[in-house]
C-alpha cells in the first residue's frame, strides 16, 4: 500500500533551543526554515535508497501526518527525503549521505 512512500516517526523536538553562544531561543521565536529528523518505521516496495530503521532528514512543512494507534507518524515520498544518516559498522560514528 505504501508504493514509493515511507512511514516515519518524527523525533521529538524540544520546545526551546540553545544557540552555540549559549542563548536560549524560545519555541515561539520565528526563525529560518529547519529540516527535521525521523526514524523510518515502514517502507513501500518501490523505495530503493532507504531501509526500515534508518534516520532520515526531511522538510517538516511538506508532510502528511497520520495517527495510528495514538502515535503520530509522517508519510513521505522517497524523493522528499533530503538525507539519510547511517551508522558506520566499524567505527561506531554516524555518517550522512545524500
Amino acid at each position: 500500500m505504501l508504493h514509493d512512500r515511507l512511514l516515519v516517526e518524527p523525533e521529538v523536538d524540544s520546545a526551546e533551543r540553545q544557540s552555540t553562544a549559549g542563548l536560549v531561543i524560545p519555541a515561539t521565536a520565528a526563525g529560518p526554515k529547519r529540516l527535521a529528523w525521523a526514524a523510518v518505521v515502514a517502507k513501500g516496495e518501490h523505495v530503493r535508497q532507504v531501509a526500515v530503521g534508518d534516520r532520515v532528514l526531511y522538510d517538516p512543512e511538506e508532510r502528511a501526518e497520520v495517527d495510528l494507534g495514538g502515535t503520530d507518524y509522517v508519510l513521505l515520498r522517497e524523493r522528499d527525503v533530503h538525507g539519510v544518516a547511517q551508522t558506520a559498522q566499524d567505527a561506531g560514528a554516524t555518517g550522512l549521505y545524500l
